[in-house]
């Protein structure tokens, strides 16, 4: 394998010496950018994920444009449950769909085995092609959304307030809701396993519903089957990433999960959360991403801020505590990533 001509992320995800923090941006591939809504002004969502040469421009768009240190594919989470047979939709302005959401055994039973390499083989052409034309300037990102996430939306049928109807399933009907989990930890696993071995230098577990359960419900309903993927996933030294967005409990049993990284909303402090988990993690954030809506003078404060809490030494990915939001300037993004470059020095030395 040639070899990445900026490994900084990765060296970091290993906890290995860097010359400074490295940055990507959640999201970073997105309506921010005019260049990416040139593009979407073609094509829908969803055909843009399908499609390898759409997915691979939009994907290399933030590298050309705001120098983020690696890339991340830009696909979505639900591409999952669409491939195990639900009909996905996408609306403006409301999101994603399924018009016929999970919510007996027999919906589940409907749920097919997935194949990664036919059912999802445009997410991995896109991947090839991405890697092809990054030509090892920075590395390659995969992900998938946590079992439990796509569980939400697969009952729930779409976004929701008060997440009634998982909620029903995992305290009325808490085997059917194991089954289905079960299913999903396995095809996330071999799809993650299926995205390394086209070519993504690491991958993310994208936890975003993880915050709206009980500290005991994440150890059962969650973490348990994020541990599953890891395990069963296919790498020789790929990092792992693992995002679970409100849970500021359980980290003990989170930096323990398997992961080389654990992702940090912009809520926690990343110094006290160094402190907890010791050096049995890199950690990933965690600037709250409201902030890009300021000045460029108050960006390289907060970013200040971030840095000096982490403190020296590696093991830190600066990133938002989540996605960038669709009406931030570019130039914002741009001002985030250059004070980081320029800021983290001194934490290196």
């Amino acid at each position: 394998m040639n070899k990445l001509k900026n490994d900084l992320f990765l060296r970091a995800c290993r906890k290995e010496k860097t010359e400074r923090t490295p940055i990507w941006i959640m999201r970073q591939a997105g309506r921010y950018l005019p260049e990416y809504r040139a593009v979407r002004a073609k094509a829908d969502f969803l055909t843009m994920c399908k499609t390898p040469e759409l997915a691979a421009e939009v994907t290399l768009q933030p590298i050309d444009i705001i120098k983020t240190d690696a890339a991340i594919i830009f696909s979505d989470i639900l591409v999952i449950p669409e491939a195990m047979g639900m009909h996905l939709e996408m609306h403006e302005g409301r999101g994603p769909v399924f018009p016929s959401p999970i919510r007996t055994k027999q919906d589940a039973d409907n749920l097919k085995i997935l194949d990664p390499t036919v059912d999802l083989k445009y997410v991995l052409d896109a991947v090839s092609l991405t890697k092809k034309e990054l030509d090892n300037r920075v590395p390659l990102i995969g992900f998938s959304g946590s079992p439990w996430t796509l569980l939400t939306y697969m009952v729930e049928g779409s976004g929701s307030k008060n997440f009634a109807n998982v909620k029903k399933m995992i305290y009325n009907n808490p085997e059917l809701a194991h089954s289905i989990l079960d299913k999903i930890a396995d095809a996330a696993a071999d799809y993650l396993s299926a995205k390394i071995e086209a070519g993504a230098n690491a991958v993310q577990i994208f936890d975003t519903w993880g915050g709206i359960l009980s500290q005991s419900d994440f150890l059962e309903f969650s973490l348990s089957y994020i541990e599953k993927i890891i395990s069963k996933i296919k790498r020789t030294d790929e990092p792992v990433i693992v995002f679970a967005k409100g849970v500021h409990h359980n980290l003990d049993k989170l930096k323990s999960c398997g992961a080389d990284v654990l992702g940090l909303d912009w809520t926690m402090d990343i110094g006290e959360m160094r402190k907890q988990v010791g050096d049995k993690v890199a950690l990933q954030g965690n600037m709250d991403p409201t902030v890009l809506y300021s000045s460029p003078d108050s960006i390289r404060n907060k970013v200040k801020d971030v840095l000096a809490s982490y403190g020296e030494g590696t093991g830190h990915i600066f990133n938002l505590g989540h996605g960038i939001l669709p009406d931030v300037p570019p130039e914002n993004a741009k001002a985030l990533v250059e004070a980081v470059k320029e800021e983290s020095i001194k934490y290196h030395k």
